[in-house]
């Protein structure tokens, strides 16, 4: 059994952190909802878990989590498909582009938008890791 990740982001260096322990999470595009009713965003995730050490004998792994943003008052896309439900997108990155926006960047220049009173932004693990033979990897620019 291995320690399961719970942060909190309340600004910008926070948020880092998080964004950092979900690059190159898989998120089917079913699985990101805006509950306009609670004022909040979730996307289920299958994160890579770039904080393990793979040195222990399990080599990579990947956990299922959640990504909670709370006080969100609007949700804008760019190229999300969604009327493809099934369709897997790779978040790169979460950026805190104002004090009232959120980005959240996925590969081939998709990206959300979430208009936000302030940052209260939680990533939860759920479940228990999983091998993986995968390591993501990106180009050097």
């Amino acid at each position: 059994m291995t320690a399961k990740l719970k942060l909190s982001a309340l600004d910008t260096d926070d948020l880092a952190i998080i964004s950092a322990a979900v690059q190159d999470a898989l998120v089917a595009v079913r699985d990101c909802a805006y509950l306009k009713e609670e004022s909040r965003f979730v996307l289920l995730l299958n994160r890579f878990r770039w904080e393990a050490d793979p040195g222990q004998g399990i080599g990579h792994t990947r956990t299922h989590s959640a990504l909670v943003f709370n006080e969100v008052t609007a949700v804008r896309h760019h190229d999300i498909p969604t009327a493809e439900p099934d369709r897997m997108l790779e978040l790169l990155a979460v950026v805190l582009e104002n004090e009232h926006s959120v980005l959240l960047r996925f590969s081939a220049g998709r990206a959300i938008r979430l208009e936000i009173g302030r940052l209260a932004c939680h990533l939860g693990d759920v479940g228990e890791p999983w091998p993986t033979p995968w390591k993501p990897a990106h180009p050097v620019e």
